[in-house]
């Protein structure tokens, strides 16, 4: 009898099995356009007759697999913390199994396009200036969301008029929820603009995101302590961009924070960083130097940066260079042989090699660059009218750059693309190059008398080879 049982037994378990399907598919990433790996996804019966339930995780190829499925109608989904850091709920489709037959049926997170509209409404969808910017807030020392917390984004934008240029500085305020998320609509589309996030004593630091064409970006922002907690640590290497081999000496350091140098093998290591979401800044001589946000949490992935090289760049201006010659040499060496002024060449700015354009008025007298007292920007002074100092009235090509900061100035021009500099105090800089500009005292200097207010300053000339 107890033969026979386990036979009966042996055959229902076989003819179970013979009853089910399997139901796979994909996870992609709409948004890297790639598969999504280590996605949570979970196969729910959805009636009463499946009584099912199964978890797989995504592999590297964002592939899952539920094998022994009933048939019946059932739920699909997935989890992951992508989905969070975007602010969507999990993705869910019915799935019907019958007949014992495999069913195929894949996941996806949505398209940049559908979550902007998701968020910012149906003008998102026809109108590609209108770009979005979402992302999480989390607590450096638990990677916790935190609800609650000031997220401000700015930008510059630049209206060109026939009086001259327009500098105008939007920026948007939002509040992170209580999963930590943050979304901000009518950022620029393809362009480049500044971050940071606070909630009392916490902050990060102010950091430069890029919006790609597409008009979408994500951002994970970590608070920390920046003036107490200074135990962070972070690793990395430096390499160059055309063979991939060590840059040895390469100065790696937090703005604000720590300095290091790299090895022989191009490796680095930055310790009592400020932790959270900081810039780092990498610069090599004969190297483009790299600024870009990272997180310095604990267990932190080492960070690669790779340099591009002077050469690989200024090959590509080489033939346009004469067009500078042309145009705009003749004046420059004019006024050159006139004795007035300070003049920077190009062939001066060669043997100076200066990683930014900023980087060439700090050994030029009657120059200075001052750091405002907020400690966010830095401004050029020149000499005035007498002996005070004041905010240089900076012209590019001959026409006049409004408010321009050192910062602004660098993300303009790069030096190499530089064929001449002309430098004048007070009222020495030809008519058509005097400006009325903003009065204020350098730190630190005696203004002997001299108020807040505005006045013709001095000038700074700057003509591009282009």
């Amino acid at each position: 009898m107890r033969f026979r049982f386990l036979l009966a037994t042996s055959f229902l378990a076989r003819l179970a099995d013979a009853q089910t399907a399997t139901v796979s598919g994909i996870v992609r990433d709409s948004i890297a356009r790639g598969p999504l790996a280590g996605a949570m996804v979970q196969l729910v019966a959805a009636d009463s007759l499946a009584r099912f339930g199964q978890t797989a995780v995504s592999d590297s190829l964002g592939r899952f697999n539920f094998a022994g499925v009933p048939n019946g109608r059932y739920t699909l989904g997935f989890f992951h913390p992508m989905l969070d850091s975007l602010g969507l709920a999990p993705t869910l489709r019915e799935v019907y199994v019958v007949s014992q037959l495999p069913v195929s049926a894949d996941l996806a997170i949505p398209s940049p396009v559908r979550v902007r509209v998701a968020v910012c409404g149906p003008r998102a969808a026809i109108d590609s200036t209108v770009g979005l910017l979402v992302g999480v807030v989390r607590d450096s020392r638990d990677r916790l969301p935190v609800a609650g917390v000031t997220v401000t984004g700015e930008w510059l934008e630049v209206t060109f008029k026939a009086d001259g240029i327009v500098r105008r500085v939007p920026h948007l305020t939002v509040t992170t929820g209580e999963n930590g998320f943050f979304a901000m609509c009518n950022v620029p589309s393809a362009g480049t603009m500044t971050l940071v996030a606070t909630r009392g004593a916490d902050s990060t630091a102010i950091i430069d995101v890029q919006v790609p064409a597409g008009g979408f970006v994500r951002r994970e922002l970590y608070l920390g302590a920046a003036q107490q907690a200074r135990d962070g640590r972070l690793t990395g290497t430096v390499v160059a961009a055309t063979d991939a081999r060590p840059i040895a000496g390469a100065q790696v350091s937090i703005v604000g924070g720590p300095q290091a140098r790299a090895n022989e093998r191009g490796e680095w290591t930055l310790v009592n960083a400020p932790v959270g979401t900081r810039m780092l800044e990498v610069r090599a001589v004969g190297f483009y130097p790299d600024r870009r946000p990272v997180s310095v949490v604990a267990e932190a992935a080492p960070v690669r940066v790779a340099l591009s090289t002077f050469k690989a760049v200024l090959d590509t201006v080489r033939v346009i260079s004469q067009r500078y010659r042309v145009r705009d040499l003749v004046g420059f060496q004019q006024r050159q042989r006139s004795g007035v002024g300070h003049f920077v060449t190009a062939e001066d700015i060669q043997k100076k090699q200066p990683l930014l354009t900023s980087d060439l008025f700090r050994s030029v007298s009657g120059v200075r660059l001052v750091v405002d007292p907020s400690g966010l920007e830095r401004q050029i002074f020149v000499r005035g009218n007498g002996s005070e100092w004041c905010v240089a009235s900076i012209y590019l090509n001959g026409t006049h750059l409004d408010k321009m900061t050192a910062e602004d100035l660098d993300n303009w021009v790069r030096p190499q693309e530089i064929g001449g500099i002309e430098i004048y105090a007070g009222l020495g800089a030809p008519p058509q190059f005097q400006a009325l500009t903003f009065l204020t005292p350098a730190r630190g200097d005696s203004v002997s008398g001299a108020a807040e207010g505005m006045t013709r300053c001095g000038s700074i000339l700057i003509w591009t080879r282009t």
